[in-house]
């Protein structure tokens, strides 16, 4: 670990996008700053230095605006207010001031294909007024209109319709507290419009937009099966207008975009990318690839492959606030991540986990692109099990108590080992809004932060020397089966061994950092990645 870090990137600072470290926050689970058991925009400001010493770029905030909170904030009842039980408008944009002169932007999250119910649009729909034509009522099927108006299910489980005491139904995608905008209506174009140069005029320097694909629906809302006819509701050609649009707002304010867009066609994912729309989309197939070799240099190939004709860069991730984190996932039998196969009691080896994250984190930070972090990856944290009566996520709730939801992967940050809730910030007589669990405070900063060999230790120097990478493209070397190995910057190599056996790492002049050590004859062991430099 002593190797000096090279310079940053020449690249012009309007195009930081295409390689940065972007830090995710979710915020109710990173530091409470009032006590009360609730994270908060306080408790990220008081942090600040944590993550400008971790060295990122960017900062991804989950939504922090006003929200009944049924599906952690997703819920948005109005975008330009704060939720008082993270802080102010006020705060926000002190916390992106603060950020941005320490050298760290900011990245808010836009959820574009739905609002809450108590969003005062659907509060007047409901009351019987032209506001139902910004979202998707129906009357019902059946001899009395007691059947929704078509077969679609929501992505939380369960029929995407619910009626009211009128007879109405109405479209919610997610949970019934999400009902889905219409947005072949152009007020609700122009009210998104207005909401990005709100933010955008308040510093912010990008937008992540949820569930991307998803805004533009067939206007007949047919029926649907799958695999027999053309998808209603996701990836429809409409939307390209819609993002053409917003990249004309992002260009006035010098912002970019990252969209959460889940396709399995590489060819229409890559439509979203072109030089008009988004900058950029968050990669899936990494992040749910099995820790195997093969289909691991699969998923990077393609993911470069798809990219390279409309020239954006890819995004490496390996855990998010919806995706069993990465320690616990690599130490079980079943290493990739499926929403349909999550389950109670899947065994665990932390150890094995542990080690395997550790290799990957080097891998992705080796990557061509730009690397998402997100929050207590860099602490090695595992998915914690969440009491059944404190799990709040409602995809539990909607699978009728068979999918442990989401929960696991949100548990409140432990910074400091000995203090009450390991330093979160939480009064001590108050638990926090997810309960940590036992054994919680091995992991916490204080404590990594004291030790070389740590996960923290690990991802700081990773960080700190990933611009040795450069901007070069990724050549494959000849390696032993179970083995990757490739180049970047003239000179630079990263190899990651997933087979049985220690292998001969290629020749080399310096070893700029391993995930683990290596063995008495300085051969990399199973599980572990290297960083040489010749």
């Amino acid at each position: 670990m002593g190797q000096p870090a090279p310079a940053r990137s020449s690249r012009a600072d309007d195009a930081w996008w295409r390689s940065a470290v972007i830090y995710q926050v979710y915020v109710r689970s990173f530091a409470d700053g009032d006590g009360d058991g609730t994270g908060d925009l306080a408790g990220v400001r008081s942090r600040l230095p944590y993550l400008a010493g971790l060295g990122v770029d960017a900062l991804w905030f989950n939504p922090w605006y006003l929200s009944p909170m049924k599906d952690g904030g997703y819920d948005v009842a109005d975008y330009r207010a704060v939720d008082p039980a993270f802080g102010t408008l006020a705060e926000a944009e002190k916390l992106i001031a603060e950020a941005r002169e320490m050298g760290i932007r900011t990245i808010v999250d836009i959820v574009p294909n739905h609002v809450s119910d108590q969003h005062p649009w659907f509060r007047a729909a409901l009351a019987g007024g032209g506001e139902r034509e910004l979202f998707h009522f129906r009357p019902g099927r059946g001899a009395h209109g007691e059947l929704p108006p078509n077969d679609w299910t929501s992505e939380f489980g369960g029929p995407a319709w619910t009626r009211l005491p009128d007879g109405a139904w109405y479209l919610h995608l997610f949970a019934p507290e999400q009902p889905d905008l219409n947005w072949a209506h152009p007020a609700v174009r122009q009210e998104h419009e207005d909401i990005l140069r709100f933010w955008f005029e308040r510093g912010v320097a990008g937008v992540r937009i949820d569930s991307a694909a998803l805004l533009a629906k067939d206007p007949r809302l047919p029926d649907f099966t799958p695999g027999r006819d053309p998808h209603p509701y996701v990836d429809r050609d409409e939307l390209h207008d819609v993002y053409r649009s917003w990249r004309r707002v992002a260009d006035e304010y010098g912002g970019v975009f990252v969209g959460e867009v889940w396709l399995p066609d590489s060819e229409r994912f890559a439509r979203y990318l072109r030089p008009d729309e988004l900058h950029s989309a968050f990669n899936f197939a990494f992040m749910a690839c099995p820790w195997d070799a093969a289909r691991l240099r699969r998923s990077i190939d393609e993911t470069l492959a798809e990219h390279a004709p409309v020239g954006a860069p890819a995004t490496w991730v390996l855990c998010n606030h919806d995706v069993t984190r990465t320690v616990t996932r690599y130490g079980r039998a079943d290493t990739g991540f499926d929403f349909a196969a999550k389950a109670f009691g899947t065994p665990t080896d932390p150890v094995l986990g542990t080690r395997r994250a550790r290799a990957a984190a080097l891998l992705s930070l080796a990557l061509p692109g730009a690397v998402y972090v997100y929050q207590g990856e860099e602490l090695g944290l595992p998915e914690a099990d969440i009491p059944l009566k404190r799990i709040e996520d409602p995809m539990h709730v909607r699978s009728g108590g068979t999918d442990p939801g989401r929960d696991g992967c949100r548990v409140p940050l432990p910074w400091t080992a000995d203090a009450p809730h390991t330093g979160f910030g939480t009064a001590a007589d108050r638990e926090p809004w997810l309960p940590q669990p036992a054994g919680w405070a091995a992991h916490a900063v204080d404590r990594q932060q004291r030790d070389p060999g740590s996960v923290l230790a690990l991802y700081r120097e990773a960080i700190r020397l990933r611009p040795h990478f450069g901007d070069a493209p990724l050549t494959w070397q000849d390696a032993p089966d179970g083995v990757l190995s490739f180049r970047r910057a003239e000179g630079t190599a990263c190899v990651v061994n997933l087979g049985a056996a220690p292998v001969a790492p290629p020749a080399h002049t310096r070893l700029l950092l391993a995930s683990g050590p290596l063995d008495d004859s300085g051969r990399i062991p199973q599980d572990t990645a290297v960083w040489l430099r010749d």
